[in-house]
């Protein structure tokens, strides 16, 4: 979603298939924005072969993921370090090791049947609809941040929680 908003905004539309994957360039913006179609857990081999291909080192790719172990609306934006047990940054670690930065949304899990699947593919509540503009303006403006080389102002502004950002308090370092 966080990526499509991207290509949105920025009048992407030309998405092409590559090595197990959909990518649109953004010239504009040096990104390359880059959807694996394999599955979640098997996305670092796709991603390795389009980060090959653009030359791209580690450190330039930002992983965005969706996170069952965070409550919904939850951002945690790194510049590098472990999974957290999530599959899909595993997969990128074997094939990258834990140097590059990740964007973890979460998205809570589902308490009462305790079905992973269903949850992550399911639709949004209407409280979570109301809530992801919110969400996905934190996601584009961190993202923005970190493209223009300024990772500690990204992980401020991302890290913080919503309610603090509201009340115009300034975040501290996450």
């Amino acid at each position: 979603m966080v990526v499509e908003e991207l290509a949105r905004r920025w009048n992407l539309s030309d998405w092409t298939k590559r090595r197990e994957a959909r990518i649109a360039l953004a010239r504009e913006q040096q990104a390359v924005l880059v959807e694996p179609l394999a599955y979640m857990n098997a996305s670092g081999p796709p991603a390795l072969g389009i980060a090959t291909f653009y030359k791209v080192p580690p450190p330039r790719i930002l992983a965005v993921v969706d996170d069952l172990d965070l409550p919904f609306g939850r951002l945690r934006l790194r510049a590098a370090g472990s999974s957290g047990g999530h599959n899909g940054l595993n997969s990128l670690i074997e094939v990258f090791g834990t140097g590059f930065p990740r964007l973890r949304i979460g998205i809570g899990r589902d308490r009462e049947s305790g079905d992973a699947i269903r949850h992550v593919l399911g639709a949004f509540s209407d409280d979570e609809l109301a809530a992801l503009p919110a969400l996905l303006e934190r996601c584009i403006e961190g993202i923005t941040l970190w493209l223009r080389g300024d990772m500690k102002t990204a992980l401020n502004r991302v890290n913080a929680p919503l309610a603090k950002r509201n009340e115009g308090e300034e975040p501290k370092d996450g």
